[in-house]
């Protein structure tokens, strides 16, 4: 099967629509993710080498260079968290015929629920580190591509719930404990950054202060 990435968009959001399981959320916030860099990376490079931002020159190659870092790994993030949720969906598929197939079963259960919630973890963590750039890009980069920078932010914030919500669901069937409680805290943490960076992002601007009275 090709890659998800490599499809069109239109091909992407038809398979998104049909009845297959895949790709769902977590694939779709991993996407998200990568577009919220890609706003930063394109509003750093629409202020890089202008002269009238010469004193943002320096911050803002680090936004491109980032965000750049971040898009790459949230785009191989669409796939792996597909491939994690068929990872779970070949071992509901294994013969449970004998008590030793049941046990064997069980244990490739298990280990794709692990790596279902690990995945969409990791791209919450990324999505994350978006904020911090939207908020550089907001107050240094091009005015003109400030609500680019703003929906990024945003795009970002979204990103890291869904993924969250991913890795939620799949704790629930989980049964090792000291796993589901580390990572548990992992996403409690990832969460409170993500709505917390963006209240500071949108307090930046005067477009976005009124949405911190909603």
């Amino acid at each position: 099967m090709s890659k998800l990435i490599d499809m069109t968009v239109t091909d992407f959001t038809q398979l998104t629509s049909s009845d297959a399981p895949a790709p769902g959320g977590g694939s779709i916030s991993a996407l998200a993710g990568s577009l919220a860099a890609s706003l930063e990376e394109m509003v750093a490079r629409l202020t890089i080498g202008r002269e009238k931002y010469a004193v943002a020159e320096a911050d803002m190659i680090k936004v491109r260079d980032e965000a750049m870092a971040i898009k790459e790994e949230l785009l191989a993030a669409v796939d792996k968290d597909t491939e994690s949720f068929n990872q779970y969906m070949d071992a509901l598929k294994l013969p449970k015929n004998t008590e030793e197939e049941k046990a064997a079963r069980r244990a490739a259960m298990q280990e794709g629920l692990k790596a279902a919630a690990l995945v969409p973890v990791a791209a919450a963590e990324a999505a994350v580190r978006v904020i911090p750039l939207a908020k550089t890009a907001v107050k240094l980069g091009n005015s003109n591509a400030i609500t680019d920078a703003l929906v990024g932010c945003m795009m970002a914030r979204s990103a890291v719930l869904g993924a969250a919500l991913n890795c939620r669901i799949n704790l629930s069937s989980i049964k090792d404990e000291e796993f589901t409680a580390k990572l548990a805290a992992r996403v409690d943490d990832v969460v409170k950054k993500a709505f917390e960076g963006e209240k500071e992002v949108f307090a930046v601007d005067e477009l976005t202060k009124d949405f911190l009275t909603f």
